[in-house]
């Protein structure tokens, strides 16, 4: 059970028995006695904050005039200037800012670990929730008054919603009953009822929305006359940033900051960046995200039905058991790639070669920093086998950027303008990079973690086969016995480092990802290679 708290007690001090407003009038804490209460731990510096904290003011103008609800603000910030300029966009009281012990109190009392972060109180002190910034996300002013009952009913109207969702339950808000063109028309959300719908969750300024765009593009067109459409639901916070992009794209959209906007984020769960969610006709959620679909099979994946996607599957592979590298890499129109000098290099040439097919950009830091290390073991394996070769796959958005970075390279190349490369991305389903995939001399591909390989054994993870990499690491798990299983490093000496395997992993040491064994601390997430760690002699 939960124990109660006497606000005038917890949110006073033995200098201080009030709370202040944003117009600086000192108010009596009595004066909150008896209300549901929120206390709301938040920073201007902190990002989530700033988004949070509009939210909050939103819900505090409409739960405000019912009398028993307030919220104080607990400041995170540095400096007195930071807390007033962020204090004034706020509605409500807070905790003095010259009071550091009370509000460093108060996390203490709260368990406060992370910001922005929403304790609600009911009228005896009592906690109802430490979930209220999910709950005013989610829900808005209507959690109130945050008890569990409150929360689970809308939980259960939730669920009900979408049994009986339609296109106009989700489309259509208050008075608004239309979507609109880029060219300002306005398309009443009936016109759409029979149609598959997907609705495209996205902002300008996020740079895989920005290649996403271009790939759903394709698909609209090829599909726009099979009843079909797209509604964008753009999450820009700048009206700016929404009309240039919005201008380009060939669908509708909800009108820019839409109160549904926000609704439908919270609705489908929104969590990452690009979002497609597929209606069908009826109005129910085919798929809840179908963008790698989308990327993986172009405008073939349309209707986006189970049954489709399941050939679409089948398909895929029969195809990867029929590879060949002639069956990815040449095309009616390009037959070959590029040397670094401009010289193409026939596709038919390099059959029968060990191929790495890597997918990289100057933009990626990832890229740039694992190039070396690519260039180390390409040099190496070249030495031991002739018949190795690499073929750079950009993800340049210019050609000056992908000629520059190519230059670097000692291998070869997909030229920039070569459709080959989005042919690629989706067949081996590139979401990051950098990528590195190990195809065989008779065209199958044989491994899609060389990146990680490579990091874990160097050179020495050629030729990438399941057998060769399952040899590998029978004989690093044998070099392993004659180590300490603990060990205490000085440069992490609070607690001992257990000898473990771990998946992926950051190096303390030199900086760098490391794959497999580790010394690793758990408890603070620190980790060092084997190389990194004390030399055996020193350990033993």
């Amino acid at each position: 059970m939960a124990m109660a708290n006497d606000l005038t007690v917890v949110l006073s001090s033995k200098e201080r028995d009030f709370l202040i407003s944003t117009k600086g009038e000192q108010v009596t804490l009595s004066s909150i006695t008896g209300k549901i209460v929120g206390l709301y731990f938040s920073g201007s510096w902190c990002g989530p904050c700033r988004q949070f904290t509009p939210k909050l003011v939103e819900a505090y103008e409409s739960l405000y005039p019912k009398g028993d609800f307030e919220i104080v603000f607990m400041s995170s910030d540095k400096d007195d200037e930071s807390f007033n300029e962020y204090f004034e966009k706020m509605l409500w009281l807070a905790v003095p800012f010259s009071d550091v012990e009370a509000r460093k109190n108060l996390k203490q009392l709260f368990k406060v670990r992370a910001i922005p972060h929403l304790v609600i109180l009911d009228g005896t002190g009592k906690v109802l929730s430490n979930d209220g910034v999910k709950y005013i996300k989610h829900f808005g002013p209507e959690a109130y008054p945050f008890t569990s009952e409150r929360i689970n009913y809308l939980r259960l109207e939730e669920e009900k919603a979408k049994e009986n969702q339609s296109l106009r339950s989700l489309l259509v808000y208050g008075s608004r009953d239309y979507l609109i063109s880029n060219e300002e028309n306005k398309i009443p959300v009936p016109e759409l009822e029979g149609k598959t719908v997907c609705l495209y969750f996205g902002t300008s300024t996020h740079r895989g929305c920005k290649n996403f765009t271009l790939k759903l593009a394709e698909v609209y067109e090829k599909h726009k006359g099979n009843n079909f459409e797209i509604v964008l639901i753009s999450l820009d916070e700048k009206y700016e940033d929404f009309k240039e992009s919005f201008e380009a794209m060939p669908w509708l959209a909800l009108p820019f900051k839409d109160k549904n906007c926000e609704r439908l984020v919270q609705y489908f769960e929104h969590k990452l960046l690009p979002q497609l969610v597929v209606l069908s006709p009826d109005g129910k959620t085919l798929q809840q995200n179908a963008v790698k679909f989308v990327e993986e099979y172009g405008d073939e994946a349309f209707p986006f039905t189970q049954e489709k996607l399941a050939t679409l599957a089948d398909l895929k592979k029969k195809k990867l058991e029929a590879q060949t590298l002639e069956s990815i890499l040449v095309t009616a129109d390009r037959d070959f790639v590029i040397s670094n000098g401009g010289l193409k290099v026939p596709v038919h040439k390099l059959v029968g070669n060990n191929i790495v097919l890597y997918f990289a950009a100057s933009w990626s830091l990832p890229s740039r920093e694992f190039q070396p290390k690519l260039e180390t073991a390409y040099q190496e394996i070249k030495k031991k086998d002739e018949n190795f070769e690499v073929i750079f796959i950009s993800s340049d958005q210019d050609e000056s950027s992908f000629t520059n970075f190519f230059l670097s390279m000692p291998w070869l190349a997909l030229p920039f303008d070569d459709e080959r490369r989005s042919f690629l991305s989706r067949r081996f389903n590139i979401v990051g990079i950098p990528v590195a995939i190990a195809i065989s001399p008779s065209g199958f591909t044989v491994n899609t973690q060389v990146r990680q390989l490579l990091e874990t054994h160097g050179s020495g993870a050629y030729p990438f086969t399941e057998e060769h990499i399952k040899n590998l690491q029978q004989q690093l798990d044998k070099n392993t016995t004659g180590w300490p299983k603990k060990d205490r490093n000085e440069s992490h000496n609070e607690h001992e480092l257990a000898l473990i395997h771990q998946q992926v992993y950051l190096c303390s040491g030199c900086k760098e990802m490391g794959y497999g064994w580790a010394f690793f601390c758990k408890r603070c997430d620190y980790g060092l290679h084997p190389k990194c760690a004390p030399k055996q002699e020193e350990m033993n």
